[in-house]
């Protein structure tokens, strides 16, 4: 489990092909701290560390990874925002993210606010997500909160320091992001689908 709070941002270093996966070697602050095995969050998706070699870690996303999120579409030099699996015990500073994509958002609006940034994306509906007026949301591995949510789009605020710790500060409008939906909006969500009150 995740909480969105990134911890440092990486960066994607090479990028191998093996059949139908991906293998990513990344640079980052943290690389070092890590183990084989461990979970980490990259840009919102769970992935497990696979080799750590200094100030580098290898990371391999499947076919399925690939075609629910933008990891598909990274190039070498690429950033990465990073988060480790939240301690038992921990804070829970942001909310509870698991790591897993629900499906790609596009980035259709962006303005500065003079201190601030105000972000919109559009996603497709058709999957059953939702969002909600002050409800969470996971945007590329960061907890946000969401604003004018409509059926297929919403807006978020990002702070000076999100901007400039994240890989926030390369979303332009057009640019595609990996949304992760709250977990207990989507419980609520299949389980009024299954009692037949959704339309």
């Amino acid at each position: 489990m995740f909480t969105g709070i990134i911890e440092t941002v990486g960066t994607v270093k090479k990028i191998k092909a093996e059949g139908t996966n991906l293998h990513f070697t990344v640079n980052s602050s943290l690389s070092n701290e890590l183990k084989i095995d461990q979970s980490v969050s990259h840009n919102g998706v769970c992935l497990t560390v696979v080799e750590v070699n200094g100030d580098e870690h290898l990371v391999t996303a499947v076919h399925e990874t690939l075609n629910k999120s933008t990891l598909g579409d990274l190039k070498e030099g690429d950033l990465l925002n990073l988060e480790r699996c939240t301690p038992v015990g921990g804070r829970l500073d942001g909310h509870i993210v698991q790591g897993h994509v629900d499906q790609k958002a596009v980035c259709i609006d962006k303005k500065d606010e003079n201190g601030s940034w105000l972000f919109s994306f559009r996603y497709d509906p058709s999957f059953g997500n939702i969002t909600v007026e002050k409800g969470s949301i996971s945007i590329n591995g960061v907890s946000l909160t969401v604003f004018n949510s409509k059926n297929d789009s919403f807006t978020v605020t990002i702070i000076p320091y999100t901007y400039e710790h994240t890989s926030f500060k390369d979303i332009e409008i057009g640019t595609e992001v990996n949304l992760e939906f709250d977990i207990v909006g989507k419980y609520v969500a299949r389980l009024l689908a299954t009692r037949g009150l959704t339309h």
